[in-house]
């Protein structure tokens, strides 16, 4: 019997998540021996510094990873927002699964929408893409840095230290949370993290039989939209530190790209939306090809950005830092 055992961070969350793909797994191989292993990362103990300010890359998969070289775990499940684009050498993505809604959405104290706020409401995010494109709409808010499970975020909401908070939807809807939401933010908006709403599955690159078992479970489509946002994200030397979001999608017809780069302040943000004709890979064998095209897109975008003096507006992010309290 072909074992499985799946590591995971501990919130609600990722087990949520972790479960998920041992259910999969055991349909798409009935009799496979599946567990689940908690594993605790650097991002869940340090919880009093705004990730922005810790600075190290792979907050919330280096231990996970660590657990994958010493043969204690055989896959490692992320949601894909968290991994950076570079691996270590010896590991590999099998694939994400079918995405779910990539889009960030506002849970409110009163329900209210982002645009009905009223001038100083507290609101959290923990996400400096967030916080710039937030500042562009209405930067007569107080944006606080928040850290914590979602759980715990919609608590400061509920118990009146925060007005409203921003969050992921896929996050949401996937603890069953969505009637707390008061309002999806259109793309137009707010350009989503890169990876935001996947879920990724990581296996040491020479295990094969692992690798097999996740190629079932995997989403073609899902896989080439992230390697498009991780492209652009990577060519830029993006991270937690910096501004920069970008969401890929098949509309069409067309592979769609919407990418993002900003300022702390809102005060310079900029935009692309690319698009080439393209139709959804349906199974494993087309992946590579998709891949290939959807970073070729991305990579216009990155060399739009540029041309628009991206690199000048990122390493003054990086210069200033984020200076934001700390809900």
């Amino acid at each position: 019997m072909h074992r499985m055992r799946i590591g995971t961070r501990g919130s609600k969350l990722a087990l949520w998540q972790a479960h998920h793909v041992a259910d999969l797994l055991r349909a798409a191989s009935p009799g496979m021996d599946v567990s689940v292993e908690v594993v605790k990362t650097k991002g869940d103990r340090i919880l009093g510094v705004a990730l922005s300010k810790i600075g190290d890359k792979g907050l919330f998969t280096k231990e996970l990873e660590q657990a994958l070289f010493d043969g204690r775990v055989d896959v490692c499940v992320h949601s894909m927002k968290d991994v950076p684009t570079a691996l270590p050498e010896g590991l590999a993505l099998a694939g994400c699964l079918i995405r779910a809604d990539a889009r960030d959405v506002l849970v409110a104290a009163s329900g209210t929408t982002f645009a009905g706020l009223p001038a100083g409401s507290r609101v959290g995010t923990g996400a400096l893409r967030r916080l710039s494109q937030l500042r562009a709409v209405r930067d007569d808010l107080d944006y606080v840095e928040v850290r914590g499970n979602l759980d715990t975020r919609i608590a400061k909401v509920r118990d009146g230290a925060l007005d409203a908070v921003v969050l992921a939807a896929a996050g949401i809807e996937r603890m069953g949370w969505s009637a707390e939401v008061a309002e999806a933010f259109s793309v137009d908006t707010v350009v989503p993290a890169v990876g935001q709403g996947a879920i990724g599955l990581e296996v040491r690159a020479d295990d094969e039989r692992t690798a097999r078992a996740c190629a079932q479970v995997r989403c073609a489509a899902t896989d080439a939209c992230v390697a498009a946002e991780r492209h652009v994200m990577r060519a830029l030397d993006g991270g937690c530190q910096v501004p920069i979001g970008a969401y890929a999608r098949y509309e069409e017809g067309l592979l769609v790209l919407d990418a993002f780069v900003g300022s702390l302040d809102g005060s310079h943000v900029l935009r692309s939306r690319l698009s080439a004709a393209s139709q959804p890979p349906n199974d494993t064998d087309a992946v590579e090809a998709a891949v290939r095209e959807a970073r070729a897109l991305a990579q216009r975008a990155v060399e739009e950005f540029e041309a628009q003096g991206a690199r000048a507006v990122l390493d003054a992010v990086r210069a200033a830092g984020d200076e934001r309290p700390l809900a």
